[in-house]
């Protein structure tokens, strides 16, 4: 008996220059807490109106600034020519602390007003510099609201400005919530963040994601590595809120294969997904099947490997590894933090070496250095 990994692939396919676009119902939420003074907010205000100049008459906007408090600048309307929502979105100014949760909260009822029209793609864009200081605070509460909005459809960008905001925090908001993260150094950047991040919002081709991988007797489904899903039996499912023209979404899971005789052959899984098409608004589906051979030869078994989902399924467990990390740094252990990281290391050198996986070889000292680093320093955003 061994372990593999199935790694199961959505490919958006780019939409044709003369489809028109599904409508997008978008929340700006905008941290204008003290620390934001200067030239971060007035970045801020340039990227919201680049984001505007981004959107088209039918798609709707709403802005909502937090600092102390938690305001609704513009609520959510039809973009039109832009004129008003462009006044209110250079009137923004830096002033008080940060209330995070309320602010995403408050951008996610916005967002709600037109949640039941299914011809629109739903997403709420966070830009922060700082951390959540009133309010429910934790990653943890951050994760949990990034999961009930994505069962209402509902995916959050977050956009962390300088150094000085909570990595974890702002990373697992948007992963629960099946949103993209960026981070940037200089606010010069936002502008390019902004349009980087409407140009996938408008380029949504399946919405609604459902993937569901069925395996046959005597194959056992262990867990999803690196994404939320759920397991029963022999089916796995994992939900997406949107897929992307010219995008790769993806999930990895960890099964046990039972052992075969040379030269047999096994069906090892049957991935179904459903979803609505973002052009048509109708429900579409595509299915695929993989089967695997067995061989005793094990030059055969190397020659083999998929190098590709190797280097995937150690970026993955590097992510689910900092994660524990974090959690031990924060319970002060972090002998036992590095510790983690450097069994992780250890069992991805020795992966590499027996497949000649030179990238494999160079993540596991990435993270032979982390844990160094950790031992002497504490973890830090990168």
């Amino acid at each position: 008996q061994e372990k593999a990994v199935i790694k199961v692939c959505l490919d958006g396919m780019p939409l044709p220059k003369s489809e028109n676009r599904p409508p997008v119902n978008l929340s700006l939420v905008i941290d204008r807490s003290g620390s934001m003074s200067g030239d971060k907010i007035e970045k801020a205000r340039e990227a919201a109106l680049e984001a505007l100049s981004r959107l088209a008459a039918d798609d709707v906007l709403s802005i909502v600034a937090y600092g102390s408090g938690v305001e609704t600048l513009v609520p959510a309307q039809r973009v039109g020519d832009g004129r008003r929502i462009a006044a209110e979105i250079r009137k923004i100014h830096a002033d008080g602390s940060t209330a995070l949760f309320g602010g995403v909260s408050q951008g996610a009822a916005e967002v709600r007003k037109h949640i039941e029209d299914r011809r629109y793609v739903h997403r709420v864009i966070l830009l922060s510099d700082g951390q959540a200081n009133i309010g429910p605070s934790s990653p943890e509460d951050l994760g949990r609201l990034g999961a009930s909005l994505m069962k209402e459809g509902i995916s959050v960008s977050t956009v962390g400005v300088g150094l000085g905001f909570n990595e974890d925090l702002m990373t697992r908001l948007a992963q629960r919530s099946d949103g993209n993260t960026y981070f940037v150094e200089s606010s010069d950047d936002l502008p390019r963040i902004f349009a980087g991040e409407l140009g996938d919002v408008l380029n949504v081709v399946a919405r609604r994601v459902v993937v569901e991988v069925t395996f046959p007797k005597g194959v056992k489904p262990i867990g999803f590595v690196g994404r939320e899903g759920t397991i029963a039996g022999q089916n796995a499912q994992v939900s997406l809120n949107q897929v992307y023209g010219g995008q790769e979404k993806f999930a990895l899971i960890e099964v046990e294969v039972p052992a075969s005789d040379d030269g047999a052959t096994l069906e090892l899984a049957t991935a179904r997904v459903t979803y609505d098409d973002a052009l048509t608004n109708r429900i579409a589906s595509r299915e695929a099947r993989r089967s695997v051979s067995f061989s005793k030869q094990q030059e055969v078994v190397v020659k083999s490997a998929n190098l590709h989902v190797q280097n995937e399924y150690a970026a993955n467990m590097i992510a689910v590894t900092k994660d524990r990390a974090i959690e031990l740094v924060d319970a002060r252990k972090t002998e036992a933090a590095a510790r983690e990281m450097r069994v992780a290391a250890a069992a991805m050198r020795t992966t590499a070496a027996k497949y000649n996986n030179v990238a494999l070889a160079v993540l596991a000292e990435k993270q032979e250095v982390q844990a160094c680093r950790l031992e002497r320093g504490g973890l830090r955003n990168q």
